[in-house]
């Protein structure tokens, strides 16, 4: 049985495989995906979704997120993560968490929280 907090880790482990495809078929068709740091870029919708995968995945080679914690309640759950990538040639490590809605075996909403300040300084760009 797919519980809400494994969609969401096969949704996070789905980012190593830098498929696109493969990400966006974990989520609704009207998906809500906010960032909360001033580098983040929100968007609403699985097509607009899947539009900026390809940009985001290509951008950030080796990206993988390691669940360090994860809550749950009902529909909710809560990941405390860390993402590792290469940036410029650069190794990233970002600690941030996410907070994410599941309903029908899919990710409604997703609201993510991390420190860009940090990730510029990692990937050279501070």
């Amino acid at each position: 049985m797919l519980t809400p907090t494994k969609i969401c880790v096969s949704y996070l482990a789905s980012f190593a495989t830098a498929d696109a495809s493969k990400v966006a078929s974990h989520v609704a068709t009207d998906f809500i995906n906010e960032h909360t740091s001033a580098l983040g870029s929100s968007c609403t919708g699985k097509d607009e979704y899947l539009r900026r995968l390809p940009g985001f995945i290509s951008s950030m080679p080796d990206l993988s997120y390691e669940v360090e914690q994860i809550s749950a309640e009902g529909t909710h759950v809560w990941v405390a993560y860390t993402l590792k990538a290469k940036i410029n040639g650069n190794q990233v490590v970002i600690r941030g968490a996410m907070h994410f809605e599941v309903i029908n075996d899919l990710i409604a909403k997703r609201v993510d929280y991390w420190d860009s300040q940090m990730f510029k300084q990692q990937a050279g760009l501070a």
